[in-house]
């Protein structure tokens, strides 16, 4: 059967980008092997959980899933996610995908009751394939994705900033055993810790997470961090005062006893302070 009108093109290639999601090594097996057997597929992309899923929507492994992002389309053109998996469910994933810019299109594929499934629809799944997983059914499931890509201006997509693109970036956080969400726009500032990066948040916590600083710096950058030294990254619209100290510059965040002095490299001092007197990017205040 022949590729069917509408699909994305992607450097080049026909086919839809898609990521499949399942705790279970079976079922992530199984669905990887019926998606690719899919004329309409080229490429499928896998996570073991919702907060790893998270990662290869963010581009932390793929560059093409980063380009995409950048150029105003969905990271990629379909999420194939289980319901019932540990920490965060498939229906939290759905929650954050429906705050994409460009949200790609959901399909569950899981075993659960009818009344779950009445409730991935209610968090914007496209389809819902029932497990066990029957060929067939994943095909018509694919064919609603072609249809819903193919009714979308993907040719020729305007390229947005990549602060309006990445706005609504949460980073999960392994607590305990469960995941938490946190929402960029509630850290202060990075600290670096050898391969990790720790997150100092408004609200006083902090939260170690698996991405090195340098990565980070790099990916926030449009969205107002700026590097001050090897081991410190800030958000720039929190910083109140750039001080001389005994041991060189060092800048404020935050006021009172909220008030967190950082230290500023020599290295990064001229660019820091062409930063702050640069007048400020909308949206921030």
């Amino acid at each position: 059967m022949g590729k069917m009108r509408g699909t994305v093109t992607t450097q080049e290639n026909t086919g839809l980008l898609v990521l499949a999601v399942d705790d279970e090594a079976p079922g992530l097996s199984e669905i990887k092997y019926l998606l690719e057997s899919s004329p309409h597929i080229r490429r499928v992309l896998t996570a073991f959980d919702a907060a790893e899923a998270l990662r290869v929507l963010r581009g932390d492994y793929e560059q093409e899933v980063m380009e995409r992002t950048k150029a105003g389309l969905p990271p990629v053109d379909a999420v194939f996610a289980d319901i019932n998996m540990p920490g965060l469910s498939g229906t939290d994933l759905a929650r954050v995908l429906g705050a994409f810019r460009a949200p790609p299109a959901l399909v569950f594929v899981t075993g659960v009751e009818h009344s779950e499934a009445v409730t991935a629809f209610d968090v914007g799944a496209l389809d819902f394939v029932t497990k066990p997983i029957n060929e067939d059914r994943v095909n018509k499931a694919i064919a609603r994705v072609v249809e819903r890509v193919a009714t979308k201006p993907v040719s020729t997509p305007e390229p947005v900033p990549a602060q309006e693109a990445q706005d609504d970036e949460v980073i999960p956080v392994e607590l305990g055993g469960t995941i938490k969400l946190v929402p960029r726009a509630s850290v202060r500032y990075v600290e670096a810790q050898g391969d990790y990066a720790r997150l100092h948040t408004a609200d006083g916590s902090s939260h170690l997470v698996r991405i090195p600083l340098a990565q980070l710096e790099e990916r926030w950058e449009n969205a107002g961090f700026v590097r001050i030294h090897r081991s410190f990254l800030v958000a720039l619209p929190l910083v109140t005062e750039l001080r001389m100290t005994s041991n060189g510059y060092a800048v404020v965040i935050g006021a009172g006893e909220d008030a967190k002095e950082l230290p500023v490299s020599r290295r990064h001092t001229r660019e820091l302070k062409e930063r702050i007197v640069r007048p400020p990017k909308s949206g921030w205040g």
